[in-house]
């Protein structure tokens, strides 16, 4: 649920961030968290299945984690967040214990590729919130850990379409998924797995 104490850190956040845009800070310095309105996407997803399994690829500081997590603790379920920088490491693991979510949510802390390589683990729901170059060869990896009925959300792929086109061509392409790109903030791809 959305209370007091998960909406005060979003707030937070939301405001380091539009002051971390404003000073004009390169990208590689700033959380790079979604939108608000993507926030509250994830959190409806989350949501809504009961014992949800989420997977999320580029935790960074820790906000979409935390719309993923209080939206999983809804009916019971957890977040897998995968994060590689140890600054956003340590800044995820203090705002997701301020929100109060620790016992939704863990972080595992290296590099995402050899994460997903190793792990047996199975997820209902994925956040793909990565490099943008990275996003085809994570999705490949992620793949066999979904079951039918698994949803993967891919951020940014309208902001950044001269690198991101092609993935979402490849997934509405792709005869096992039923994939669509939804206008949302930065664009989404949403790709269901069939079979």
């Amino acid at each position: 649920m959305l209370d007091e104490r998960v909406l005060a850190v979003l707030a937070r956040l939301e405001a380091e961030d539009a002051a971390e845009r404003e000073a004009g800070l390169p990208a590689q310095q700033r959380s790079r968290q979604v939108a608000p309105t993507t926030g509250r996407f994830l959190f409806a997803l989350a949501a809504s299945q009961a014992g949800v399994e989420v997977l999320e690829i580029g935790g960074s500081r820790g906000y979409s984690s935390i719309w993923l997590a209080a939206g999983a603790r809804v009916l019971g379920g957890r977040l897998t967040s995968l994060e590689l920088d140890p600054a956003k490491c340590a800044a995820w693991r203090a705002n997701v214990s301020d929100a109060g979510l620790d016992e939704w949510a863990d972080l595992v802390e290296g590099d995402a590729h050899a994460t997903l390589a190793a792990t047996e683990d199975t997820f209902d729901l994925v956040f793909l919130d990565a490099e943008k170059d990275d996003y085809e060869g994570l999705f490949a990896l992620v793949r066999p850990l979904l079951e039918p009925g698994g949803l993967v959300v891919a951020d940014n792929v309208l902001s950044h379409a001269e690198t991101l086109g092609a993935y979402s061509a490849a997934r509405q392409a792709d005869p096992t998924l039923s994939s669509v790109t939804v206008p949302l903030d930065r664009g989404l791809e949403l790709s269901v797995v069939l079979g």
